[in-house]
């Protein structure tokens, strides 16, 4: 089938040099990128597991977990020797 595509100069420069340093034709090379994106979007998603803290203490003293600012302050102090 045949299509007319509208497609940035410069990408389709750069798709054209790498088609030929690959030795495949331009309309492989979107095949194979419309291939691979359709792939990707048809995947379920992956869970991620994510790590949970279990160890004791909680917070330093006087930090207020709710507020992001005080989390962003106290993670800009440096450690005092």
């Amino acid at each position: 089938m045949k299509t007319t595509l509208d497609l940035n100069d410069a990408l389709l420069t750069e798709a054209k040099t790498y088609a030929a340093q690959q030795h495949t034709s331009l309309t492989r090379l979107i095949e194979e990128g419309l291939q691979l994106r359709l792939r990707k979007a048809q995947a379920p998603a992956r869970r991620v597991r994510l790590p949970v803290y279990h160890g004791q203490g909680g917070l330093a003293p006087g930090l207020d977990a709710l507020s992001n600012r005080a989390l962003l302050d106290a993670a800009d102090q440096q450690e005092q020797p």
